[in-house]
Protein backbone atom coordinates (compact mmCIF):
# COMPACT_ATOMS: atom_id res chain seq x y z
CA UNK A 1 0.00 0.00 0.00
CA UNK A 2 1.39 3.16 -1.29
CA UNK A 3 2.62 5.82 1.67
CA UNK A 4 0.09 8.96 1.35
CA UNK A 5 2.02 11.01 3.77
CA UNK A 6 4.27 13.78 2.15
CA UNK A 7 8.52 13.16 1.20
CA UNK A 8 10.37 15.42 3.56
CA UNK A 9 11.32 17.20 0.33
CA UNK A 10 7.62 18.10 -0.20
CA UNK A 11 7.33 19.44 3.37
CA UNK A 12 8.50 22.73 3.00
CA UNK A 13 11.15 23.95 5.61
CA UNK A 14 10.01 26.97 7.93
CA UNK A 15 10.77 30.38 6.65
CA UNK A 16 10.83 29.29 3.01
CA UNK A 17 8.92 30.57 0.22
CA UNK A 18 7.01 27.67 0.02
CA UNK A 19 5.89 27.81 3.79
CA UNK A 20 4.79 31.47 3.13
CA UNK A 21 3.03 30.45 -0.24
CA UNK A 22 0.97 27.80 1.79
CA UNK A 23 0.12 30.19 4.39
CA UNK A 24 -1.31 32.57 1.66
CA UNK A 25 -3.47 29.99 0.34
CA UNK A 26 -4.89 28.95 3.65
CA UNK A 27 -5.68 32.45 4.66
CA UNK A 28 -7.20 32.56 1.07
CA UNK A 29 -9.44 29.37 1.74
CA UNK A 30 -10.39 30.63 5.16
CA UNK A 31 -11.47 33.81 3.24
CA UNK A 32 -13.49 31.98 1.09
CA UNK A 33 -15.14 29.70 3.62
CA UNK A 34 -15.90 33.04 5.61
CA UNK A 35 -17.27 34.28 2.81
CA UNK A 36 -19.82 31.69 2.57
CA UNK A 37 -20.06 31.79 6.64
CA UNK A 38 -21.70 35.40 5.48
CA UNK A 39 -24.09 34.19 3.61
CA UNK A 40 -25.26 31.29 6.09
CA UNK A 41 -24.88 34.26 8.79
CA UNK A 42 -26.91 36.76 6.89
CA UNK A 43 -29.94 33.72 5.61
CA UNK A 44 -29.99 33.17 9.78
CA UNK A 45 -30.62 36.80 10.63
CA UNK A 46 -33.13 37.64 7.98
CA UNK A 47 -34.36 34.00 9.00
CA UNK A 48 -34.64 34.32 12.53
CA UNK A 49 -35.42 38.27 13.05
CA UNK A 50 -39.09 37.75 12.93
CA UNK A 51 -39.04 35.27 15.58
CA UNK A 52 -36.12 36.19 17.99
CA UNK A 53 -35.66 39.99 16.90
CA UNK A 54 -32.51 41.88 14.97
CA UNK A 55 -30.24 41.24 18.58
CA UNK A 56 -31.30 37.98 19.16
CA UNK A 57 -31.21 36.56 15.55
CA UNK A 58 -27.76 37.89 15.04
CA UNK A 59 -26.38 36.08 18.26
CA UNK A 60 -27.80 33.31 17.13
CA UNK A 61 -26.78 33.68 13.17
CA UNK A 62 -23.09 33.54 14.25
CA UNK A 63 -23.08 30.46 16.21
CA UNK A 64 -24.73 28.66 13.09
CA UNK A 65 -22.19 30.37 10.83
CA UNK A 66 -19.23 29.80 13.03
CA UNK A 67 -20.34 26.29 13.27
CA UNK A 68 -20.39 25.85 9.52
CA UNK A 69 -17.33 27.83 9.01
CA UNK A 70 -15.26 25.22 11.41
CA UNK A 71 -16.94 22.70 9.70
CA UNK A 72 -15.45 23.75 6.20
CA UNK A 73 -12.31 24.49 7.44
CA UNK A 74 -11.59 21.33 8.49
CA UNK A 75 -13.10 19.45 5.61
CA UNK A 76 -11.30 22.33 3.27
CA UNK A 77 -9.14 24.24 4.31
CA UNK A 78 -7.18 23.02 6.95
CA UNK A 79 -7.78 19.18 5.29
CA UNK A 80 -3.62 18.37 4.96
CA UNK A 81 -3.25 18.89 8.67
CA UNK A 82 -3.33 15.20 10.69
CA UNK A 83 -5.84 17.07 13.64
CA UNK A 84 -5.05 17.06 17.03
CA UNK A 85 -8.39 17.03 18.07
CA UNK A 86 -11.80 15.04 17.67
CA UNK A 87 -13.78 16.75 15.84
CA UNK A 88 -15.92 17.69 18.56
CA UNK A 89 -13.57 19.11 20.69
CA UNK A 90 -12.28 20.91 17.68
CA UNK A 91 -15.34 22.25 17.41
CA UNK A 92 -15.62 23.24 20.66
CA UNK A 93 -12.03 25.28 20.53
CA UNK A 94 -12.95 26.49 17.28
CA UNK A 95 -15.75 28.56 18.52
CA UNK A 96 -13.61 29.14 22.09
CA UNK A 97 -10.81 30.18 18.68
CA UNK A 98 -13.47 32.62 17.17
CA UNK A 99 -14.73 34.54 20.55
CA UNK A 100 -12.24 37.03 20.48
CA UNK A 101 -13.23 37.47 16.15
CA UNK A 102 -16.85 36.84 17.57
CA UNK A 103 -15.99 40.12 19.59
CA UNK A 104 -14.43 42.38 17.06
CA UNK A 105 -17.30 40.93 14.41
CA UNK A 106 -20.50 41.60 16.88
CA UNK A 107 -18.61 44.75 18.04
CA UNK A 108 -18.03 46.40 14.54
CA UNK A 109 -22.37 44.86 13.73
CA UNK A 110 -23.74 46.20 16.79
CA UNK A 111 -21.96 49.53 16.47
CA UNK A 112 -23.04 50.12 13.01
CA UNK A 113 -26.59 48.96 13.49
CA UNK A 114 -26.44 51.76 16.54
CA UNK A 115 -25.08 54.16 14.35
CA UNK A 116 -26.38 53.75 11.27
CA UNK A 117 -30.39 53.22 10.38
CA UNK A 118 -29.12 52.04 7.25
CA UNK A 119 -27.52 48.95 8.71
CA UNK A 120 -30.41 48.44 10.60
CA UNK A 121 -32.42 48.70 7.96
CA UNK A 122 -30.31 46.36 5.25
CA UNK A 123 -28.05 44.10 7.98
CA UNK A 124 -25.96 42.61 5.59
CA UNK A 125 -24.23 45.60 5.60
CA UNK A 126 -22.91 45.77 9.10
CA UNK A 127 -22.69 41.86 8.82
CA UNK A 128 -20.32 42.10 5.78
CA UNK A 129 -18.60 44.90 7.99
CA UNK A 130 -18.03 42.35 11.03
CA UNK A 131 -16.96 39.45 9.06
CA UNK A 132 -14.36 42.19 7.92
CA UNK A 133 -13.20 42.50 11.34
CA UNK A 134 -12.51 39.33 12.85
CA UNK A 135 -10.74 37.71 9.72
CA UNK A 136 -7.67 38.09 10.63
CA UNK A 137 -8.44 36.74 14.07
CA UNK A 138 -10.06 34.22 13.39
CA UNK A 139 -7.32 32.92 10.93
CA UNK A 140 -4.54 33.34 13.28
CA UNK A 141 -6.67 31.48 15.87
CA UNK A 142 -7.81 28.95 14.11
CA UNK A 143 -3.92 27.86 12.36
CA UNK A 144 -2.81 28.02 16.03
CA UNK A 145 -5.20 26.78 18.28
CA UNK A 146 -7.76 24.73 16.45
CA UNK A 147 -6.42 22.97 13.30
CA UNK A 148 -3.62 22.04 14.95
CA UNK A 149 -1.23 19.19 13.81
CA UNK A 150 -1.36 16.01 15.85
CA UNK A 151 2.31 15.38 16.93
CA UNK A 152 4.29 12.86 15.83
CA UNK A 153 5.49 9.75 17.95
CA UNK A 154 9.87 9.31 17.58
Amino acid sequence: MPDSRPSPADVPLPGAKGDLRARIWSFLKFGIVGTSGLIWDTLAVYGFRPLLGLVGATVLAYFIAASMNWLMNRLWTFRHVVHADRPLIQWARFLLASSVGFIMNRGMVFALFLLFPLCRAVPVLALAAGALAGLAANFTLSHRMVFRQRQQSP
